[in-house]
């Protein structure tokens, strides 16, 4: 080290030749920023809201989806012939008080019953109330009531909405098992337009929150040990 280069704030920094853009080279730069946020911006949704059914065995519904869902729930139910529709979800925590459904479990097979659906076409499986990880315990509580029942369910297909899709189905898969087979059917949200999800403010919170929500079921998430 040269005296001049020791005299550089106490021998502290020194000089070093580095290779900057150029204008052309930032212009280059921009560019591939800018393509790689209009993937982001544009891929994101439908990677979330996988649809990928698999035909037989038992429809399944998540039983806080709105009444268009539900409906639609009924027209796949017969348009396909399902064995049986189940329907999960734990406790309603606004207004329960009033209602005489205590879970959106009950609450969504009631739907379905209003709907034309016999007794013996939807069945209930209600969940306990959890702080976190309710679409994980939701199945957790299917795949018991099949247990308990004798029912060697290996095929079902789990309607849900948008962009909530692929996280509902992995948790599915974690909690059921490798034996079962989990398709999934995802409708569109009406809160907001699927291709232009940046647009809204609804839109924002549903994709970006479930983004981050399928990354942290997928890296960070544990399934519990269950008894």
């Amino acid at each position: 080290m040269s005296a001049e280069e020791k005299r550089k704030w106490l021998g502290l920094l020194r000089y070093r030749q580095c290779l900057v853009p150029t204008a052309w080279g930032w212009a280059v730069v921009l560019l591939g920023c800018g393509v790689l946020l209009a993937g982001a911006l544009y891929g994101v949704c439908p990677f979330l809201a996988v649809n990928d059914p698999r035909p037989g065995g038992v429809l399944v519904v998540e039983g806080w989806e709105p009444d268009f869902a539900l409906k639609e729930a009924v027209t796949e139910f017969r348009r396909n012939h399902y064995e049986k529709l189940y329907v999960t979800g734990g406790p309603i925590e606004m207004g329960a008080p009033l209602s005489e459904y205590k879970t959106y479990a009950d609450l969504g097979a009631a739907t379905m019953l209003s709907l034309g659906l016999s007794t013996n076409q939807v069945q209930a499986v209600p969940a306990p109330f959890v702080p976190q990880d309710r679409t994980y315990t939701s199945a957790v509580f299917l795949g018991k009531w099949f247990h308990e029942h004798g029912l060697g369910v290996t095929n079902l297909n789990l309607l849900t909405l948008g962009p909530h899709a692929r996280r509902s189905r992995l948790l599915f898969e974690k909690a059921l098992g490798k034996g079962v087979i989990v398709g999934v059917i995802s409708l569109p949200s009406r809160d907001y337009e699927p291709g232009r999800w940046w647009r809204s403010s609804q839109g924002v919170r549903m994709v970006i929150g479930e983004a981050l929500a399928y990354a942290y079921a997928r890296v960070i998430f544990r399934a519990p040990n269950q008894d």
